[in-house]
């Protein structure tokens, strides 16, 4: 069963169960596939390559293992990411980014330079979360 999403669509309200029902909107398709806190960062890690969960909540410290999770699984069934289980003991999972998922790396790219290109501003952003490392 898929959460539903509040978009702003001008000055209604639409619900959008999955990606099939997102806006034509290409900014607002945008923010259905990356949808909720972490989504951005969680791409990022995974540009560099594949990484197994840990690997992933390692990189990103403060993300819930249930946050995690949920965004992982929301990118598998949008087509972001592939998960893959090697029959293994202990059991190994790993997150890989498909070829849809890896163009986003121009999308974090470019907001990765307007960001550094806009003058700074108050130091409330957390140390760790300042730098970047697209």
């Amino acid at each position: 069963m898929h959460r539903l999403r509040q978009l702003h669509r001008g000055t209604t309200i639409g619900l959008v169960r999955d990606v099939d029902e997102a806006p034509e909107c290409g900014v607002a398709r945008f923010l259905v596939l990356l949808d909720g806190p972490w989504a951005t960062l969680i791409v990022r890690e995974l540009l560099h390559g594949p990484l197994r969960f840990t690997q992933i909540r390692d990189r990103l410290p403060g993300i819930s293992a249930h946050t995690l999770t949920n965004r992982l699984r929301q990118f598998e069934r949008n087509g972001l990411v592939t998960r893959t289980a090697y029959a293994e003991i202990p059991p190994r999972v790993v997150y890989e980014l498909t070829e849809v998922g890896g163009q986003l790396r121009t999308v974090l790219d470019a907001m990765n330079s307007w960001a550094l290109s806009v003058p700074p501003v108050s130091s409330s952003v957390p140390e760790d979360r300042a730098s970047p490392r697209i």
